[in-house]
């Protein structure tokens, strides 16, 4: 066995489905030795791709995702990916490949400090000097990208010691001969250190991955929290992300919520999660909706811009918050209760403490008058004339083009987030947006590991043409793996959600205006389905000519000619 083996058999013991990489010298016999165990191996285009699609299998299945990149450019190329995995709180296993032991800080090809780098965008870092390490090292990994807050870990594994110890010898030069004492001296020291690199790797004892550490809600603060629901006159739940962690008990998590009976508003991964038709979901008014409640929970959600740092929630309402993350439960407002415990566990037992959901029928009769009023405009809205398409009426036939197994991924700006106020996803997980980092581009990588770990679901991915721009090449990556999603670019030809604000207060649209591509060609160059539409009465039929084609197994993108709206006009972002 080589090192490559050893990482290989950790990836199996972990769960590991799914490896995605860039090929490159420094980690080739862990993309053999993967391929070898049955472990699917997903090369893409460009390594920040890799990092996404990890991610988004990660989120969707409870296992960490693992990214494998190249050293030096290799690495560099996945920051932004992994400080989103960071922000996102996703549970991500970068390896790195890395110059030889012996010749680092020398000069060697793509050697840099990859710890010093990375040092800032994961949880936990090694870099593997022995060969026996390797196993327990990427162990200890998985542990940590899973408890507590999860995030994305960095395991750095220098070439030599991913081949046999015979091959390494040969690079070193330990073979080779010399007369002169230098020479002797040299070749000692090489003989020294392969014997120290490759020592008692054959005594390697497989190891049981680690359960991760979560933390707990206290069973007191439980029953405080439900007492004071009970006595509410308007309670609200937020729901985050971080409350979605435990993929495998989501359906449970839903009914929890449904039994609670509180309002609700759902917002990144947790969107979906009690479907389309609850009458406990409300997605409109949310701010007013916060000023007005008595009692605010937030269940995995941090007070960040996205709450307009505490000054949407009331100062006369008791704040209850739940979240595994120490400095996001105080950040910017301090809770009146504070549970630094896992977000769905402390849900799943408040509901424990509720016989009845039929509470609060006044308070949630004035939530859905405004829910059902602001629909109405936004119809109103979408059936207004705009130049090509109304990009409000476009998102309408999306929703009801959407099957109930479709999963939604969210790439873009203006486009997408039009989108978010009309397009449901019909079921828990079936929503992935990038989270608080905002990052454009994270499309094409969620889609390919969304498709991946759920085969049966439908895929689709709404890009900003902006957005597009940063991933459509992945294309050729689902072509050859045989991985139909379905994308429709929203193509208003510029950075619109900037330049709306941008033209307004600076009376100048520099750098935000684009073409209207021909995105579709361009996925069609790569081998998929490419249709265009700029006619809103072609939409549905294009639509469905689009899902057929993915059911036929292509990949097929959708651009979508828009004409300009001002639907969402100031909501730029601080």
């Amino acid at each position: 066995m080589n090192g490559g083996d050893h990482v290989a058999e950790v990836f199996q013991a972990e769960g590991v489905r799914f490896v995605f990489t860039l090929a490159g010298g420094h980690i080739a016999p862990i993309l053999v030795a993967t391929k070898q165990r049955g472990i699917r191996v997903i090369d893409v285009r460009h390594e920040a791709n890799a990092v996404f699609a990890a991610d988004a299998t990660a989120r969707l299945s409870g296992v960490p995702g693992v990214a494998v990149v190249t050293a030096g450019p290799g690495v560099t190329n996945t920051l932004t990916a992994i400080k989103n995995a960071q922000m996102a709180q996703s549970p991500v296993v970068l390896i790195g490949g890395a110059a030889a032991t012996a010749l680092q800080g020398r000069g060697a090809l793509q050697d840099i400090d990859q710890l010093a780098l990375l040092r800032s965008t994961v949880k936990w870092q090694r870099s593997v000097r022995r060969v026996r390490n390797i196993a327990p090292t990427l162990h200890e990994a998985f542990y940590h990208a899973r408890s507590g807050t999860p995030g994305p870990v960095f395991v750095e594994l220098p070439i030599d010691l991913l081949y046999d110890s015979a091959l390494v010898k040969q690079w070193y030069g330990a073979e080779r001969g010399g007369k002169t004492l230098a020479d002797k001296v040299v070749k000692r020291y090489l003989q020294f250190h392969v014997t120290r690199l490759f020592a008692d790797a054959d005594k390697i004892v497989a190891q049981t991955p680690r359960a991760a550490k979560v933390p707990m809600p206290n069973t007191g603060q439980v029953q405080n929290a439900a007492a004071k629901i009970k006595n509410a006159q308007r309670p609200l739940l937020l729901v985050g992300s971080q409350a979605m962690l435990d993929a495998a008990n989501v359906n449970a998590l839903a009914e929890a919520v449904t039994r609670l009976g509180i309002p609700v508003y759902l917002s990144g991964m947790a969107r979906g999660l009690l479907g389309r038709n609850s009458v406990l979901q409300y997605r409109h008014k949310r701010r007013e909706a916060l000023r007005e409640a008595d009692v605010v929970i937030l269940a995995g959600v941090p007070v960040d811009f996205r709450l307009d740092y505490g000054n949407h929630l009331a100062r006369r309402a008791f704040y209850i918050s739940a979240n595994r993350s120490r400095a996001d439960l105080t950040r910017n407002r301090r809770p009146n209760l504070a549970l630094h415990a896992d977000p769905a566990q402390f849900l799943l037992q408040l509901a424990a403490q509720f016989e009845s959901s039929e509470r609060w029928s006044e308070w949630k009769k004035n939530l859905h008058a405004r829910e059902e009023a602001r629909n109405t405009e936004i119809i109103h809205q979408s059936e207004q004339h705009t130049r090509d398409i109304n990009p409000l009426y476009l998102c309408r036939q999306i929703a009801d083009a959407l099957p109930d197994n479709a999963l939604l991924v969210a790439d873009g700006g203006d486009f997408v987030a039009t989108a978010s106020y009309i397009v449901s996803p019909p079921a828990p997980l079936t929503w992935i947006d990038p989270g608080a980092f905002g990052t454009l581009g994270v499309g094409a990588g969620f889609a390919l590991g969304a498709k991946l770990v759920r085969p049966d679901l439908e895929v689709w991915l709404l890009y900003g043409d902006g957005a597009a721009g940063f991933s459509i090449a992945e294309f050729d990556t689902f072509v050859r793996h045989k991985i139909p999603v379905i994308a429709v670019v929203g193509n208003d030809a510029g950075w619109t959600q900037i330049a709306r604000e941008q033209i307004e207060y600076l009376h100048d649209d520099v750098a935000t205006v684009l073409n209207y591509s021909d995105y579709n060609r361009v996925a069609a160059g790569f081998g998929a389905k490419g249709l265009r539409v700029d006619d809103s009465e072609l939409i549905a039929e294009t639509l469905d000519a689009a899902r057929r084609a993915a059911a036929d197994g292509s990949p097929v993108l959708v651009n979508a000619i828009l004409g300009k709206s001002d639907f969402r006009k100031g909501s730029l972002s601080m």
